[in-house]
């Protein structure tokens, strides 16, 4: 009976490990930029005295959906969506070099241009600053270009380039701060085909359907779990009366 409630309470540990994944895509699937996690169940040896031959499956992040989310033109100059495969490179709090598909701009009070969570942006020489302007535009390359404060709108003047990379996917890695880190803590390098659309930003690709569609299987085999658990303890408690009454 032992054996049989400690398979079923680990198989049932493991299906609520994977509904926190799904339950983390799903509360995501509105945020902009966001890449779905993958979840799995993988097979690993149990370690310490026993038979070398059990397994336990456990519940593990194997990666990400790297595909790309759906644009949305919003119109507005700070607004930027990385088209097809690439990274927009920002200062993480750490000061450590980080990357985002989350192109939402905002510009400081001291003019700083950061992401909506506020990590300064990177570009050729560091965080990105833009003067007092009244038009900013940026290009395709992720050129940066403001007409300053009383000059006419013809003055267009090149600010800085935002550092786009496109690493292979297999080198980056999420971190705590919910950003894109090299997994060997270097940075990137600027990747000139990277292309940028201004005045869009990019969409969830997480598919609400087949998340829902997965909460519900796990939830069935979650209550197959329990109901062995419970019949477990009924098989014990069989057990007890029968040899109460001989």
């Amino acid at each position: 009976m032992d054996r049989s409630v400690y398979i079923a309470m680990t198989g049932a540990t493991q299906i609520m490990r994977a509904q926190d994944m799904v339950s983390h895509n799903l509360a995501n699937a509105s945020t902009t930029g966001f890449k779905s996690e993958i979840d799995a169940f993988r097979s690993l040896p149990v370690l310490g005295p026993g038979s070398p031959t059990r397994i336990n499956a456990v519940a593990q992040s194997v990666g990400r959906n790297d595909g790309q989310g759906t644009l949305q033109q919003t119109g507005r100059p700070l607004d930027v969506a990385v088209r097809g495969s690439g990274w927009i490179a920002v200062q993480a709090p750490d000061g450590s070099e980080a990357y985002t598909r989350a192109g939402s701009l905002q510009l400081a009070a001291d003019g700083t241009l950061t992401d909506a969570a506020g990590n300064p942006v990177i570009g050729s020489g560091g965080p990105i600053t833009v003067p007092a302007s009244t038009q900013i535009v940026i290009g395709g390359d992720g050129t940066i270009s403001s007409v300053p404060l009383g000059q006419a709108a013809s003055s267009l003047n090149q600010v800085d380039q935002i550092k786009l990379v496109n690493p292979d996917p297999s080198q980056l890695s999420k971190g705590a701060d919910g950003l894109l880190h090299m997994s060997d803590g270097s940075s990137a390098d600027a990747d000139p085909g990277v292309q940028l659309v201004s005045g869009t930003l990019e969409g969830s690709n997480v598919n609400p359907s087949e998340e829902l569609v997965r909460m519900i299987s796990l939830s069935r085999q979650y209550d197959m779990q329990v109901r062995s658990i419970k019949t477990a303890e009924d098989d014990a408690d069989d057990s007890i009366k029968l040899l109460q009454s001989n």
